[in-house]
Formats: structure tokens, sequence, C-alpha cells
């Protein structure tokens, strides 16, 4: 029985209007807004709780588990995770998954400094002060990628120190990519043997994987666990993720719980369990061929857009392997129109698969019409 005024009812549609209006000039944030998931509505008439690990029964079983888990082994296969190593759960998003990735390399090496580049992302270094990590920002390069050779010399200074690196693997105004390799190789010129690495591949994780001869970030490249967003390129109505890691270091903070009859080796205790049906449900939908399609597309349109950008005098730039085309900073009112994210004296728009060649000429035009004016 609904209660509702018709106030209320007016400010429910007016809301939903506003929310359909803002998405048809979404290009600034890194959100595909190309999905349906019609055939899944009916699951919101339950409560749908995750609690606990994925892997382990629990006594709570309105959840989503063993979807959950062929989510996690799609992702552990385009992260060439060892099969027989490797744990994994869907989260509330990136922030969560990277906090995981800390919270498991602080319990390994808990006198280690944490190493990463003035580009990553603003939660990180909330995360920072929740575990209480003690954390060196090292130097971006001009692309936003981590400096190795300012890294290298800080590194060497503390060199009795476990290091812990926190890898932003697609920065979140740049695109930039900190290479994993470099790193390794550091490590063995250096000789240190205890290290921890975790990537944050938000946006970018679900990208590379689909692009020949990318950059290598994954476990094959020396990653210990790997965060990758689900709302980003996927696209999802409720803000989620992945974290993967290996379970062994996950088996050194699990415990377990008999009210609800699992292990406790997540960070929350209740989860969402809708949204691994909703990624399940794309990934079944799309596939690994479909996604390579969406990112070549996506690739496609954003050398488009930089072109474009670049004969109307806007400086325009991007990195290897990234949809985010970086320009000058615009006009207020385009950024407001267009919901972009300024920083400094540049912006960036972010090709998803809901970013069409229409959206893109369409802000190219007032681009164009603000220069006329000024």
């Amino acid at each position: 029985m609904f209660n509702l005024s018709k106030e209320d009812i007016e400010k429910i549609d007016h809301m939903f209007n506003e929310v359909q209006n803002a998405s048809k000039t979404f290009m600034g944030y890194p959100c595909n807004q190309d999905f349906d998931y019609d055939r899944l509505f009916p699951f919101l008439e339950y409560t749908v709780n995750n609690i606990g690990d994925p892997y382990i029964p629990t006594h709570y079983r309105l959840n989503s588990h063993t979807l959950e888990r062929e989510v996690l082994d799609f992702f552990a296969g385009l992260m060439h995770a060892d099969k027989d190593n490797f744990w994994g759960y869907v989260t509330n998003g990136g922030t969560e998954g990277n906090m995981y990735g800390l919270y498991l390399a602080r319990e390994l090496y808990p006198e280690g400094i944490v190493y990463h580049s003035q580009d990553v992302h603003y939660s990180i270094t909330k995360s920072f002060r929740v575990l209480r990590m003690k954390n060196i920002m090292i130097r971006s390069q001009k692309n936003g990628e981590i400096d190795y050779d300012d890294l290298k010399e800080t590194i060497h200074i503390r060199r009795e120190v476990p290091p812990i690196f926190l890898l932003t693997i697609g920065t979140t105004m740049r695109a930039a990519i900190d290479n994993v390799g470099k790193i390794r190789s550091m490590m063995e010129e250096l000789a240190i043997t205890e290290y921890y690495i975790h990537c944050d591949a938000a946006l970018s994780g679900m990208i590379l994987p689909f692009i020949d001869n990318a950059t290598p970030f994954d476990f094959a490249a020396g990653a210990d666990s790997i965060s990758v967003s689900g709302h980003k390129f996927i696209g999802c109505p409720i803000p989620c993720g992945v974290v993967l890691a290996k379970k062994k270091n996950v088996d050194k903070i699990s415990k377990f719980v008999e009210y609800v009859g699992t292990l406790d080796t997540t960070l929350t205790g209740s989860r969402n369990g809708i949204s691994p049906i909703f990624l399940w449900y794309a990934i079944k939908n799309i596939g690994v061929d479909g996604f390579k399609k969406k990112v070549s597309d996506c690739l496609e349109r954003a050398d488009y857009a930089l072109a474009e950008l670049n004969k109307l005098g806007c400086n325009a730039w991007k990195n290897d392997f990234a949809t985010t085309v970086v320009f000058d900073r615009p006009s207020q009112d385009i950024i407001n129109k267009w919901q972009l994210a300024p920083q400094g004296d540049i912006s960036h728009i972010i090709i998803m698969p809901s970013v069409t060649k229409e959206m893109i000429d369409e802000f190219l035009d007032d681009i164009k019409n603000a220069k006329n004016k000024g």
C-alpha cells in the first residue's frame, strides 16, 4: 500500500526527469549508461544479501553467491589469475576494492610503506587514514604516470622497509598506466624480495584486456591484488566492482563467524547481492568478443574526438590505450552542461559505450560556438 501524496509523486517524477535529461549530456566521468536490465527487475522484490565469503555456504540463503563466483571466474580469466590460488568478491566499488588490497598488504607487512603517484584517486588517501598506513607520494610524469626515477631514489633510502605499491592502471584525469613490469625490474635491481603490488584498475581493467599488446598489469605481470569497477565500462545502475587477490594472502585474515555460518573474509558484513546478478547478466550477454568490439568502438570515437578538438585549437591529447581525451579547460557553461571533471587548466571527456558520435558532435559544436563568442 502506497501513501505518497500528490506532491511526493511529483517529486519522484521530477527526479526521474532530471536524471534522464542529465544522462544525455554525460561525458566527464567513466560511467557507462548503455545497458538494459529489465529482465532482472523481479529480483528487487527480495533482500538479496551476499553476506560472507562467496565461496563458503552460509545460513543466509537469499544470496547470489552462485552467480557471483561466475563473475569472479570471468575476471580471474581476464587477469590471468592462478586458478588454484585466487579469491575475490563483488564490492560496492573501486574504493572498497582498493582498501581491501591495501588491507591485505598491511596484514602481510605491518611496517610497510605505501608508494603511490600524485595522480592517485582521491579516495586512496582516505584509505591510508582509515588503515593507518604509512605512505609516500611520488611525483607523476607529465602524462600522469608515476615517475620511476623518483620512486627508485625514494625506495633506495628506505630499502630496509617492505614497499607496498598502489599502482594506478588508468589515472583519474589522464588515464595513465603505472607499469607493473618496471616496478618488478626495479625491485630486482634493488635486491628487494619482500614487496606487495596492488593495482587500481577501476576503468582500464575492463579496457586493456581487450586490446592487443596493451601494457600488462595483471597477476601474470606481477600484481598481488587488483580492483576493477563494474559500473564503469560494463555499466550497472548500482555502483559496484570486483576485487581479486591471491588466496594464500586472504587465508591469513579469514575468520569463521558462527552467526552466519561462513567465513568473514570481506571488508563489509552485509553485501549487495543484486550487483553480482547484473554483472553476470551483462557478461553473459556481451561476452569477450562483445567487450572487445565495445572497446574498439570507444577507442575509435576517442581518436575522432581527439582529432576534432585539435582542429578547434583545444590542445587535446590522450595516453596510449585510453578512451580519455584531455584538453584545455573549457568555459564553465560547457563544464556544467557536459558534467566535465576539471583539474587546474585541463579537463577531459571519457568515451564510454554510451557516449555516441552524435553526443561528441554536439559537444564539439558547443566548444566551437564558445570559441567564436570568445
